[in-house]
């Protein structure tokens, strides 16, 4: 299974409006402290889009919701895991990305036979407050080797210049979210990760 190799993630689907015209083909809509039925329109909104513009979206954490609304993939950190019914998400055909920092992390999520792994943060990120420093471009590769043909995501203080050496150090896909939403031009920087990326 091949993913596109450019995988923004953004929190709202108004990012969605403005991103998916330039071709972005893979996103996920990671939405964070908002009601339920807000996130169940703005997931329904995103799914419908992503259709129009033959984007593959990836909802983040709300599992539920996205068996509710059919939608074809779902990313899971390791806190959400332990809510999961994984059983009923596999039933219901979605594929699933898992996030990973560390071996044991990454051994609970192979044995769930995922559909992606995603490392990070590769590089320091101003995100979110984590317990891992920066796992640096060698933890690809090793990463990489033992998961074999699972695609690799890298994510965590990625840029467009950090894109190439995460690529050659095993990743198959790089995810970028405060180098899109806080640059001052969005859109060209977009344009510059699928240039890149292409």
């Amino acid at each position: 299974m091949s993913l596109h190799p450019f995988y923004p993630i953004f929190d709202d689907v108004k990012w969605l409006h403005r991103m998916l015209p330039l071709g972005v083909k893979l996103v996920q809509l990671r939405i964070k402290n908002q009601p339920l039925d807000g996130v169940r329109t703005q997931l329904a909104e995103a799914r419908d889009l992503c259709a129009q513009h033959g984007a593959t979206l990836v909802v983040n954490d709300y599992w539920q919701l996205a068996i509710e609304l059919g939608c074809d993939w779902l990313h899971l950190g390791q806190e959400d895991l332990d809510e999961a019914d994984v059983d009923a998400i596999r039933a219901a055909g979605l594929k699933l990305g898992i996030s990973t920092h560390d071996r044991a992390e990454l051994d609970r999520a192979l044995a769930l036979n995922p559909d992606y792994v995603a490392l990070g943060p590769v590089y320091p990120t101003i995100l979110k407050k984590m317990k891992w420093h920066q796992q640096g471009l060698e933890k690809l590769t090793e990463w990489k080797q033992i998961i074999g043909d699972i695609p690799l995501i890298a994510i965590g203080g990625m840029s467009v210049d950090r894109a190439q050496g995460a690529f050659d150090a095993g990743a198959d896909v790089v995810s970028a979210v405060t180098d899109i939403t806080l640059n001052d031009a969005p859109e060209d920087r977009v344009r510059e990760w699928l240039r890149a990326t292409s």
